[in-house]
C-alpha cells in the first residue's frame, strides 16, 4: 500500500510499505529515504503518537493515507507508565506527573479513565451479565459529515486533530475528547505539538468524509444533530425506523428521518418560511413547532442539494437584507439587495460587480420611478399564512429521544469482550478499559472490539 509522508513539514512523498507493515517498518522506510537515525523518528496520527509494533491495518490507515513523521532531538519512551489517579500518561517525578509528548492508542498502555468505569462483580468476584447489547456487524459511525466535494451526500466521516499555532497534525493529545463540547468549542483541548520550533499547546479538530481518501485541505462541517438510530426511535412524521436520524435540538428532542427532513426543508423552502434569526441565520424549526428549536448549524441544510441550497444562501440573504431596512429591486431576474438612506423614495438598482440592473423604482410602490403619489392598487399589502406541517401525533409521543435514553440508561452495563466482567459506563469517551486487575482489556464500548484507530475515527465520544 501506498502511505504519504509529511517529514518535518515536508510537502509529502509517497511511501510503499506492505499491508501488513509495522510502524517501525515504515520508520526504516522514511529514515533510510532521509538519512536520518529510525529511533530518533515519531510517526503521529490523528493526535496520537503510533507505537513501533503496531501494523499499518491496526492504526486505521489505509491506501493513500498521510502521516506526520517528526525527528525528536530526544527519543520518547514508547512504553511509559501510567498515572492511573489523572487518567494521563506521565512519569513519576518527587510525586509528581508530568504529562508526555504522546499519547498511546496501544492496548498496553493507552491511559484508564477510571472515574468512567464500575465493575459490577458477583458470584464470588467472578462477575456475571445483567444485561447486554450485542453489537453484532453494524458499523457504529458516530460522525456525520456533507461531503460537498466529491459525494455531494450526507457521509459517515473521521474526526482528525491538528495543532492551532502551526496547523499541522503533529500535535498530540494529552487525553482523550468525551463530549461535543471538547471538539466543537476553541482551545478547550490541550496537547503537545512535535514541530520543531512550534510551542502550540491547543488542539484543534475537524473532519473529513470516512467515504474516500482525502486530501489535509479536503475538510468538512460536521452535522452534529444527525446521528446513528441505535435505539430505534420512529421518525416523528413518517412512522418508519431507518438510520441515521436528525434529532431536533427541542426540549422533547423529536427524531425525523433524512428522507422527511429533506422533504421538510424542501417545502419549507419552496414557500419561503425558513424563519430569519439575528444570531443563527436563516433556519428551521423543530417540525413539530417546538418553541426554541432553530437548528444552529445550517450547514445541515446541503441535504436540499447543491441547487436548493444555493437557493436557499439567496433567500437567506435577501431575508437579511429586509431585516435591516433594505429593499430588493423588483426588476425580474434582478432582485439585488439594496440599503438606500431611510425616507429615500427614488431608488436606483446600481451595476457594480455583476449585480445590479441600472433598473430605478419607487420604494413604496416598487414600480418604475414616479413623481406623483402612487397608486392604491399598487400599495395592496401582501402576507404569508404560516403552514404547520402535518404531524402525527401518536409518532410524536413515541419520537422523544430522552424518553428513549431513559429507558436505555437502565441497561449500561457490558461485559469486558475478553474476561466477561460486567462493565458499566458513566460517562466519558467511548475508549474503556477492564477494571479487572487480572485484565485491563481495552476495548470500544459500542462495538465491543479492541479498541482501534476505526473506533476513534468513527465514535470516539459519545
Amino acid at each position: 500500500m501506498i502511505v504519504f509522508v509529511r517529514f518535518n513539514l515536508s510537502h509529502g512523498f509517497p511511501v510503499e510499505v506492505d499491508a501488513n507493515a509495522r510502524i517501525l517498518q515504515l520508520k526504516e522506510a522514511v529514515a533510510k529515504r532521509q538519512g536520518v537515525p529510525f529511533d530518533q523518528l515519531c510517526v503521529i496520527f490523528a493526535g496520537k503518537e503510533l507505537r513501533n509494533d503496531l501494523t499499518l491495518q491496526s492504526c486505521g490507515l489505509i491506501q493513500q493515507s498521510t502521516v506526520h513523521v517528526v525527528q525528536t532531538t530526544s527519543q520518547l519512551t514508547q512504553n511509559p507508565p501510567t498515572d492511573t489517579t489523572t487518567g494521563i500518561l506521565g512519569k513519576r517525578n518527587g510525586g509528581k506527573a508530568d504529562i508526555l509528548n504522546q499519547m498511546d492508542l496501544s492496548a498496553s498502555v493507552f491511559p484508564s479513565h477510571p472515574m468512567n468505569l464500575k465493575a459490577v462483580l458477583g458470584n464470588g468476584g467472578q462477575g456475571h451479565l445483567s444485561c447486554y447489547e450485542s453489537s453484532g456487524s453494524r458499523p457504529y459511525n458516530r460522525f456525520y459529515v456533507y461531503c460537498k466535494a466529491t459525494c455531494k451526500a450526507v457521509q459517515p466521516g473521521k474526526l482528525r486533530v491538528r495543532c492551532s499555532t502551526c496547523q499541522q497534525g503533529t500535535l498530540t493529545l494529552t487525553r482523550d475528547p468525551s463530549c461535543w463540547e471538547d471538539v466543537l468549542e476553541r482551545s478547550r483541548m490541550k496537547g503537545v505539538c512535535q514541530t520543531e520550533d512550534c510551542n502550540g499547546t491547543v488542539a484543534e479538530f475537524y473532519f473529513k468524509c470516512g467515504k474516500h481518501p482525502t486530501s489535509e485541505s479536503d475538510t468538512s462541517v460536521i452535522l452534529n444533530l444527525i446521528t446513528p438510530n441505535r435505539q430505534n426511535i420512529p421518525c416523528i412524521t413518517c412512522t418508519e425506523t431507518v438510520d441515521p436520524v436528525l434529532i431536533f435540538p427541542c426540549v422533547d428532542r423529536h427524531v425525523i428521518c433524512l428522507d422527511c427532513f429533506h422533504l421538510y426543508c424542501v417545502t419549507r423552502l419552496n414557500d419561503r418560511q425558513f424563519i430569519h434569526d439575528p444570531e443563527l441565520g436563516y433556519s428551521l424549526p423543530c417540525v413539530a413547532g417546538c418553541p426554541d428549536s432553530l437548528i444552529k448549524e445550517v450547514h445541515h441544510f446541503r441535504i436540499l442539494g447543491n441547487d436548493k441550497y444555493d437557493r436557499y444562501q439567496r433567500y437567506a440573504a435577501e431575508e437579511c437584507v429586509l431585516q435591516m431596512g433594505g429593499v430588493l429591486c423588483p426588476r425580474p431576474d434582478c432582485g439585488a439587495g439594496l440599503l438606500p438612506d431611510a425616507g429615500l423614495r427614488r431608488i436606483e438598482c446600481l451595476q457594480q460587480n455583476g449585480v445590479g440592473c441600472g433598473f430605478i423604482f419607487c420604494r413604496e410602490c416598487k414600480e418604475e420611478y414616479h413623481e406623483e403619489e402612487c397608486s392604491g392598487l399598487c400599495m395592496t399589502e401582501c402576507t404569508v399564512t404560516q403552514q404547520d406541517c402535518v404531524i402525527n401525533q401518536q409518532a410524536a409521543q413515541q419520537a422523544l429521544w430522552d424518553k428513549a435514553s431513559r429507558q436505555a440508561i437502565k441497561e449500561t452495563t457490558k461485559p469486558c469482550p475478553k474476561c466477561q466482567v460486567p462493565v458499566e459506563k458513566n460517562g466519558g469517551c467511548m475508549h474503556m478499559k477492564c477494571p479487572r486487575p487480572s485484565c485491563h482489556f481495552e476495548w470500544c464500548w459500542l462495538c465491543s472490539k479492541e479498541w482501534n484507530r476505526d473506533c476513534m475515527g468513527d465514535h470516539w465520544f459519545e
